[in-house]
């Protein structure tokens, strides 16, 4: 198929009148003008967002936890709900769950969603009859919506540094390094049954493995896909700083970078509290920080130091985890608004080269999130997947809208959704801001949601 749009946001920059040829999903020309037979995009055209971070179940938890305890409330208290939560649903309720997600994700601007999945066992905490029951829930639900899959089967082994023993609520998440090497083989199968999908792991926190384990699951990932994404979970509290520090005598950030071997495949995630060294390290080793700016707020958890980071040329994805918020725009508002509040200050994630916050944090956030799923999205040119949103003309002109500005717009002055028309892999999967399973989706999640909150 052929695209043309007016506007677009290419690999080097805005560009007018161009005509973008695709095939097999993939973009494999970029021709100046309009090409005879080529589609009309409806509206600036941009490149596709990836979610670096996603508990899918979380999605049908939002709303549930906001009730106050006068000031005692933090991470630990909300992880204890999410947990009696979670404890009813079956494998077909995770598929409902996923689905409506990725298509509020798709309708959001999301192209492809790292799924970190730990929901692995039956609600008495058994084995599946197949090992990979609840995965093919998540695989099921990314065919079922079109959006791009990078599964994460999660290493999850005990319920804090000692190792302890896990709980009653952790039940459904527990595997022995050789039962999840399995269900790691398992799904890297599974991926080969539908396009665009591809495989990782990720090893909960340094507070449910140990080193042994740890090591172990790399290994064995790393034998089926030298390229696999790892993402783990990381300094996201300061008591888990401090039960590290009890524990293995260094903070976590630091352990990580001493006894793995970290390179650009390993995305970690929130990395809240790390102090310079740690921040210099996680640059070193070109890993990923994968920053969730809505969670991390709705949590308590912290501000990640983002503006030091991106000015020592550190790579950052963003996530929505657990879907509090599912919009990338409000997600990259509040990575600036965060840096804004805590140095008071403004335009703080610009740069001498790109003046624009913006365009600045789209483009970066975008390529990050690329590299942390290890897939060929990230920006529109030759050679990558065609992932891209069309945006509502009819929306943007009420801001400002030139080169410079029309991102800044997007993420800091609208209040509307712009994305109009959404394309994964060469394929419309939004269109007109609709979804073909929409209302099916919606009405299987809103009756979910009335049977598990009975």
């Amino acid at each position: 198929m052929k695209l043309f749009a007016k506007k677009i946001l290419l690999a080097d920059g805005w560009a007018s009148e161009q005509t973008l040829t695709i095939e097999h999903g993939v973009i494999t020309d970029i021709t100046a003008g309009y090409l005879d037979g080529a589609e009309r995009a409806n509206g600036v055209v941009i490149p596709g967002m990836v979610n670096c971070h996603s508990h899918a179940f979380q999605r049908a938890f939002a709303g549930f936890s906001e009730q106050g305890s006068e000031g005692q409330d933090s991470f630990w208290t909300w992880r204890n709900i999410m947990y009696k939560f979670l404890g009813q649903l079956t494998s077909e309720d995770a598929q409902v769950i996923a689905q409506q997600l990725y298509i509020e994700m798709l309708k959001m601007g999301y192209t492809r969603v790292a799924e970190f999945h730990y929901l692995h066992h039956d609600i008495d905490g058994q084995n599946h009859e197949k090992l990979a029951t609840m995965a093919e829930a998540i695989f099921a639900a990314a065919k079922q919506s079109g959006i791009g899959l990078t599964l994460l089967p999660v290493l999850y082994r005990f319920s804090g540094f000692g190792p302890q023993a896990a709980t009653e609520g952790q039940k459904r998440f527990i595997n022995s390094v050789e039962q999840f090497n399995d269900l790691v083989s398992d799904c890297f199968e599974l991926a080969q049954l539908q396009p665009n999908c591809n495989v990782g792991i990720a090893p909960h926190s340094l507070r449910a493995v140990d080193k042994s384990s740890l090591l172990a699951a790399v290994e064995h990932v790393r034998a089926l896909d030298a390229q696999a994404p790892i993402h783990i979970h990381i300094a996201e509290q300061q008591k888990e700083v401090d039960d590290c520090l009890a524990h293995y005598g260094q903070r976590p950030v630091q352990w990580l970078l001493d006894n793995a071997d970290l390179d650009q495949y390993w995305c970690l995630i929130h990395a809240t509290h790390i102090d310079e060294a740690e921040r210099k390290g996680i640059i070193a080793s070109q890993a990923i920080a994968g920053i969730c700016p809505t969670t991390e707020a709705n949590l308590g958890d912290g501000i990640f130091p983002t503006n030091e980071f991106l000015m020592e040329n550190g790579t950052f994805a963003i996530g929505s985890d657990s879907h509090i918020s599912v919009n990338p725009i409000e997600e990259l508002r509040w990575l600036e608004y965060a840096q804004r509040l805590s140095k008071q200050q403004r335009a703080m994630l610009a740069t001498s080269k790109q003046k624009s916050v913006g365009l600045n944090l789209w483009q970066k956030a975008a390529a990050g999130g690329a590299q942390s799923t290890n897939s060929n999205t990230g920006a529109l040119a030759i050679g990558k997947q065609a992932d891209l949103l069309v945006l509502d003309d009819s929306h943007l002109r009420l801001f400002a809208h030139d080169d410079l500005h029309l991102l800044d717009s997007v993420i800091f002055a609208s209040q509307r959704n712009p994305v109009l028309d959404v394309m994964v892999n060469g394929r419309w999967v939004i269109s007109g801001t609709a979804h073909a399973l929409e209302q099916e989706s919606a009405d299987n999640f809103a009756q979910l949601l009335a049977k598990i909150s009975a």
